[in-house]
């Protein structure tokens, strides 16, 4: 026996030398994908520095580390060896980030890259350490800023609670669309106001809380839930009491800053409550079931190779570097495109261009895209043609970025009342529009507007993305645009939504002509 225990322990010894060989291989791999992917590696870091709603992701790869660590001991005793399944998946994540990067899809770009961290683990360490700790390495994806998405319905849905909370209180309420007038003062749910921060920081911190307490799937997965669903009506609950303040104190209370502290500090309260309610069927104090096979550190030594480490190694690092190289060659000598010249005509006559507007609404867009505004008349009908055209894309100079806004605040003077979709029948042929009501203290107009991606028309900004990544593959350019046309009404917005069908089905082929003719300039 006493010759026993020295050659066990430099089995032992041994086993964690290589494992921890490997771990360092895998760790210096995903470095290397960080490094080649830097550009969207630091855009994360970038939005976590600049923006406060996303400033929790500094947290998030030290309470992944966390988790990891408290699971050492089992991944000391677990068999390491590469496997080739992964690779796929790698591959099929970089292909992923290729598009989204073609088509300026950064939350894509991120998440892409994010993800392959995992998938790298899997590959060089194999399925049972990666499973081992699956749920740290799949929490790193909560560092992905995410959710800009998520406002219009989150804004709508507060909108929604609010003012059926105040009618329901038998206060009047006049609306138009997320503004809103009660008899003390005036209204309106905002971005700041859509809860989305709240949502982020409950999920995050709910998804944390329910992996640490819980052990059970289906504990876990409830209380997860319950981070969505919570503060999303807490929301609605806090937008109706700072109303309620503001109205019962004769607006003099929760109108300004105040109530973005009073909304924390319920938002805080709101969290205590979750946890509290969570701790009543907590698990973290029961023993973690052992695995059914479990190997210890001198059998997973046997399964580990170093030279296949490497092996492995390699072919991740080659997979993962050939989009970045693709998506340079793709790109090579954009930017030498000219600039597009577009010019409208009827060649019919029936609009007249008119040299004045009927109004001094214009939209609001990123970058430096090529513009054409057109008034035209027709008797005492009266339309504006906004064509913004955008060539050589990338990040902050692309047809769909959220900052292309039909109304860029109030302080414009103008409200955007909401979208609606309009399907029209263009001779023999079907098309729709999005649909806008906006509105200033003098003047109302309907906008109809849509995306122009050389060979496709449509109206959904994802399309479109998909559309604008597939023609860059296929060679044909990264040319869009959008296409805004608007008339005035006093009372119905049917009188507009007459002029504007009128134009669209006169103009359509003058338009499309003059699209395609700016494509090949």
């Amino acid at each position: 026996m006493r010759t026993q225990i020295p050659i066990q322990s430099a089995a032992l010894d041994h086993s964690i030398n290589k494992q921890g060989i490997a771990t360092f291989i895998t760790l210096l791999v995903i470095a290397f994908v960080l490094g080649v992917y830097h550009e969207t590696a630091w855009s994360i870091v970038a939005i976590w520095n600049r923006s406060d709603t996303y400033a929790h992701g500094f947290l998030i790869v030290p309470f992944s580390m966390y988790m990891i660590w408290k699971r050492r001991s089992e991944l000391a005793a677990t068999a390491c060896h590469p496997n080739y399944l992964p690779l796929l998946i790698l591959a099929g994540l970089g292909f992923g980030w290729l598009l989204a990067s073609l088509a300026s899809v950064l939350a894509v770009e991120q998440y892409t890259l994010v993800a392959m961290i995992p998938f790298i683990v899997w590959a060089i360490l194999g399925f049972r350490f990666f499973y081992t700790i699956a749920f740290p390495l799949a929490y790193l994806l909560f560092a992905v800023p995410f959710g800009e998405m998520l406002i219009p319905p989150l804004i709508d849905f507060t909108a929604d609670f609010t003012v059926r909370a105040l009618q329901f209180s038998g206060i009047p309420v006049y609306r138009e669309g997320n503004y809103f007038s009660i008899p003390s003062g005036n209204w309106s749910v905002v971005e700041a106001c859509s809860g989305l921060r709240y949502l982020i920081a409950s999920v995050t911190l709910g998804t944390l809380y329910a992996y640490l307490t819980y052990q059970s799937i289906g504990r876990r997965l409830a209380f997860i839930g319950l981070a969505v669903v919570i503060p999303i009506i807490a929301n609605g609950l806090r937008a109706y009491l700072i109303v309620m303040i503001g109205h019962l104190s004769d607006m003099q209370l929760a109108v300004g800053v105040d109530h973005l502290i009073y909304g924390w500090l319920f938002f805080g309260l709101v969290m205590l409550l979750l946890f509290w309610i969570g701790s009543f069927w907590r698990e973290d104090h029961l023993e973690t079931p052992a695995g059914k096979n479990p190997v210890n550190s001198t059998q997973a030594s046997s399964s580990l190779s170093i030279k296949a480490t490497l092996g492995m190694a390699g072919l991740v690092m080659l997979i993962a570097a050939i989009w970045p190289i693709y998506l340079d060659y793709l790109s090579g000598g954009q930017d030498q495109n000219p600039e597009p010249e577009i010019n409208i005509v009827d060649p019919s006559g029936k609009w007249e261009l008119d040299s004045a507007p009927f109004s001094e609404w214009k939209p609001g867009y990123v970058g430096t895209p090529k513009q054409y505004v057109g008034h035209f008349r027709n008797d005492s009908q009266q339309v504006s043609l906004y064509i913004t055209y955008y060539r050589n894309q990338h990040q902050g100079n692309e047809l769909i970025n959220s900052g292309n806004l039909l109304v860029a605040g109030e302080r414009t003077g103008w409200l955007n009342l909401g979208a609606n979709r309009q399907d029209l029948l263009l001779g023999n042929s079907e098309f729709t529009v999005n649909q806008n009501q906006l509105h200033a203290p003098t003047t109302k107009l309907l906008s109809w507007r849509w995306y122009w991606l050389i060979d496709q028309e449509t109206i959904s900004p994802y399309f479109a993305k998909v559309m604008l990544a597939i023609n860059q593959l296929l060679g044909k350019g990264d040319d869009g645009a959008e296409i805004i046309i608007v008339a005035n009404y006093e009372i119905d917005q049917e009188e507009a939504a007459l002029v504007l069908r009128e134009f669209l089905a006169d103009m359509m082929p003058a338009i499309s002509a003059g699209l395609h003719a700016a494509k090949q300039n």
